[in-house]
């Protein structure tokens, strides 16, 4: 069994300060996708000793940046996507990693963070153009026969059963018409599979992300735009997921919470040495 744990962490060293490191130790999963890094490369390696990270930066300091973190080998990494202006193509939010298995398959695991968005403005423009390159990405991926899995916070609730307060957040980013239907050619156009979902089964939620304001994390009114989704060979070994939502708001390290997906995939034990070692070092660091 393999675990794929995607999270924006809302900048890492902020996160790891507030509490991260201990659920880290805890959990360890064998691949960590994460967004909103805000941290040069230099920083994370300290981090997260014993793991493999590789990162894709964003060219303004302090902002984005996603990275994949692997107890796994990783053969290759891809940066960035294509079909955006020249300024957006640098922007720390799309990261793929080759992790070969040991039955001589590949499967590429992405980490993405899609902008935020405001209805009306620029930054909109920007989101759309960003699932835009998305789609024609995924439809790559898909043709390429190689089981994939795109991870990250996708700043889009995709139904009515994503957030809690759909009614109140038609005409604002995050739940827009245009931007929903992108996703939904995703699914149905393209094949991909949304896992959450699909192992949720029908129900509110699970939610994934609660804003820091009032009461929202106390009441449960949250949105689902924390993503894994999968092409169908992938999706169809994906066994369980988790949540890990604090149980108190105030035990809080991020505004968003880990979401893990466990596959069932040949060629990597949870209990190698690689495994082993990595843990370790990181249970001497974040025991200090």
């Amino acid at each position: 069994m393999l675990d794929i744990t995607t999270l924006n962490a809302g900048g890492i060293r902020a996160a790891m300060r507030k509490g991260m490191g201990p659920w880290l130790r805890a959990n360890s999963p064998d691949v960590l996708c994460l967004q909103e890094v805000r941290a040069p490369r230099e920083v994370l390696g300290p981090l997260l000793p014993g793991r493999e990270n590789h990162q894709s930066v964003c060219r303004l300091k302090g902002r984005a940046g996603v990275a994949v973190s692997s107890l796994m080998p990783v053969a290759a990494v891809r940066e960035g996507l294509d079909g955006l202006e020249p300024l957006d193509t640098h922007t720390g939010r799309w990261l793929e990693a080759d992790l070969p298995l040991a039955d001589g398959q590949t499967v590429t695991v992405v980490s993405a963070y899609v902008h935020s968005g405001e209805a009306g403005s620029e930054r909109q423009e920007h989101k759309l153009a960003f699932l835009e390159a998305m789609t024609k990405r995924l439809q790559a991926l898909a043709a390429a026969g190689r089981p994939a899995v795109v991870c990250g916070d996708f700043n889009v609730a995709h139904r009515e059963a994503d957030l809690k307060n759909w009614k109140g957040n038609l005409k604002n980013s995050g739940f827009l018409p245009e931007e929903r239907a992108v996703l939904t050619s995703w699914f149905a156009d393209l094949g991909w599979i949304d896992v959450g979902r699909r192992l949720a089964g029908e129900r509110e939620g699970p939610y994934t992300w609660w804003s820091w304001r009032g009461r929202a994390f106390d009441n449960d009114t949250g949105w689902r735009i924390d993503y894994q989704i999968a092409t169908p060979d992938l999706a169809a070994r994906a066994r369980d997921f988790r949540i890990d939502k604090p149980e108190r708001h105030d035990a809080r390290w991020t505004d968003h919470a880990p979401f893990t997906v466990t596959y069932d995939l040949p060629g990597w034990t949870p209990d190698s040495s690689s495994a082993r070692a990595a843990r370790s070092k990181l249970t001497d660091l974040t025991s200090r």
